[in-house]
């Protein structure tokens, strides 16, 4: 089944630490994006992909929200209610599979729309390697043409080496014939860390997925290897662990889209990526 929404993004995920050492990634990585009404009917399609079922590639409701099995499109509109966020239009996940019933997504994206296609907000769905899980919904406005801006204070500890006394500043450019997502953290004296992924749309064949199965064999599996070993890389450099506080009392934080005219942080992005 090819799918006009639904799709493959193969690409590349890059972090770099500025200060007080520099530690820079590269890895090659896929991502899966589900229109979350064509779920089932991709399971009941596609030989390689099934939904709460093993397979080799499959999506299971309990491994993102609450961690339960409810409806991930009646969660998401619940969270856009609430921040009174219009919503009733698709919302398309973008997100690593579960690959022989294994998976592990420091980020997945929600791309929420409204009712005639245009994005009404971004959520973002953040885990850490404690099995905690904390949310990011940030609207978008109307008008606004990509890349997308917006920014949140940080309110979740992910990574040890760093505290939560940040504030995240995203550049997005949604999913198309291609997609990128450049995330920036702040601290007081400034960037501190750059993540960004940029990826390529493939459609969601048998086909392709045994293609990058074969091109990122066990990938979620590497992503959780591939954590702890770039933690002890910047541990040996010298760079001390954090206090890990509890997260946050509230599942979700609510962060601001970032006018053009607004300026700062949106043009720092962009010289900082360069």
């Amino acid at each position: 089944m090819s799918s006009a929404h639904s799709a493959l993004y193969v690409g590349s995920v890059m972090h770099h630490r500025l200060r007080p050492r520099q530690h820079r990634l590269r890895y090659g990585i896929f991502y899966m994006l589900l229109d979350l009404d064509e779920i089932d009917a991709l399971a009941g399609t596609l030989r390689f992909f099934s939904h709460n079922r093993f397979n080799l590639f499959s999506f299971h409701d309990r491994d993102h929200g609450e961690g339960t099995t409810t409806s991930p499109r009646y969660r998401i509109e619940r969270h856009l209610r609430e921040a009174r966020i219009e919503s009733g239009g698709p919302i398309r996940l973008l997100t690593m599979p579960r690959v022989l019933g294994y998976a592990f997504n420091p980020l997945s994206i929600y791309f929420c729309y409204r009712r005639d296609n245009s994005l009404s907000a971004i959520f973002y769905e953040v885990n850490n390697t404690f099995g905690q899980r904390h949310n990011y919904l940030i609207p978008v406005s109307p008008d606004m043409k990509a890349p997308i801006r917006q920014e949140s204070r940080k309110s979740f500890y992910v990574s040890p080496f760093m505290t939560t006394d940040m504030v995240y500043s995203f550049s997005v450019v949604p999913p198309g014939e291609t997609l990128a997502v450049s995330i920036i953290g702040r601290d007081t004296a400034g960037p501190l860390i750059i993540a960004k992924l940029a990826a390529i749309r493939r459609n969601l064949t048998d086909a392709s997925l045994a293609r990058v199965f074969c091109a990122y064999p066990l990938l979620t599996l590497k992503v959780i290897a591939g954590i702890y070993w770039e933690g002890l890389m910047i541990w040996l450099k010298g760079i001390g662990l954090k206090h890990r506080p509890p997260p946050p009392d509230q599942p979700v934080t609510t962060g601001r889209f970032v006018n053009p005219a607004d300026a700062g942080s949106a043009r720092d992005t962009t010289n900082v990526l360069r």
